[in-house]
């Protein structure tokens, strides 16, 4: 049946915009310990015509794992300004907290 990450490659090629599928291969990428990539697919979904909120936050948080404490800033302060002219009030909570965490 193959691997979570090639079940999701192969959902993905049915649906190359379905931003949760996208999403999710940054994950298993991360899982994977294919950093750049992830952050590749994340920083995709962070550029989208609607930024993907959730991408912001799972960027910071790798970001954070791998000591790019700059980068981290940058992309956790871009996500809390999206999450708020989105409304989601919840993760701009969350991303305020982990930035000033860090």
């Amino acid at each position: 049946m193959g691997s979570r990450r090639e079940r999701i490659e192969q959902m993905l090629t049915e649906d190359p915009s379905d931003l949760f599928l996208r999403y999710s291969l940054a994950l298993e990428l991360e899982k994977e310990g294919e950093h750049e990539r992830s952050l590749e697919l994340l920083r995709g979904l962070m550029a989208n015509e609607t930024p993907y909120v959730p991408a912001f936050f799972m960027a910071g948080q790798q970001l954070a794992r791998l000591d790019r404490l700059e980068e981290v800033r940058e992309v956790v302060t871009s996500g809390i300004e999206q999450a708020q002219q989105q409304g989601e009030d919840h993760a701009a909570r969350e991303m305020t907290e982990f930035l000033a965490n860090l």
